[in-house]
């Protein structure tokens, strides 16, 4: 593995994030695109202040509401699979959360866009990413079953909660040729890529995950 760039913040969250990168790259996250911007961002800034000093642990914590920042291996993860065919063009995000994965995601694809259904979430987000000079998120309050129709279509969609089954309005919303990276189930979830050739989608299963459920409707 080569040398990590460290964080623009700087200091020990510089280095705490570049010790994440090394831990991530040891458990199987190879691209090293995903690997840097791990190590850039100040993962500690996405969590509550009392949960600061275990920001850098391969752990999902808390945020509040009910939601969760996920863990650091899974957004590497997800990330990675949205590069492995090529950068593309934008991304949309379902469950911006507490910013995290967006912050991943607009430091490897130019355009993003991000749909969170907790006006609380999405506000804290946009702060954060703004303390990170990043520009390039265009953020939606609402529902994420429903995707952002008219900003489709999409190269690629992630999606940061499990729904019990694909929602429909996500495929219809993704480019030919783009990639939906999803975790499905209830109980029992798995992580699953979506890939859409003309008029067929091609499914492939990835690995078991836990997530927060995809709340239909509940915007708040």
């Amino acid at each position: 593995m080569s040398r990590l760039v460290g964080s623009r913040i700087g200091g020990k969250s510089g280095r705490s994030g570049e010790v994440l990168a090394q831990q991530l790259a040891n458990e199987g996250i190879a691209d090293q695109r995903v690997l840097q911007a791990i190590a850039r961002s100040p993962r500690h800034i996405f969590v509550p202040e009392i949960l600061a000093h275990k920001a850098y642990e391969n752990n999902a914590l808390p945020i509040g509401q009910g939601q969760t920042i996920s863990q650091p291996y899974i957004v590497a993860k997800m990330s990675e699979l949205l590069l492995e065919d090529g950068v593309p063009d934008n991304v949309l995000e379902i469950g911006t959360g507490s910013g995290y994965q967006t912050s991943i995601l607009a430091q490897l694809i130019p355009k993003v866009f991000s749909v969170e259904r907790i006006k609380a979430l999405q506000f804290q987000a946009k702060r954060r990413l703004q303390a990170m000079d990043l520009h390039n998120v265009s953020m939606k309050h609402g529902d994420g079953w429903k995707g952002w129709n008219s900003k489709a279509p999409f190269q690629a969609i992630i999606v940061t909660a499990a729904p019990t089954s694909v929602p429909q309005a996500l495929l219809e919303q993704l480019s030919d040729g783009g990639k939906l990276v999803i975790p499905v189930g209830d109980q029992t979830q798995v992580l699953k890529i979506i890939t859409k050739k003309g008029e067929h989608f091609h499914e492939k299963l990835v690995e078991a995950v836990k997530f927060v459920p995809l709340v239909p409707g509940a915007v708040i």
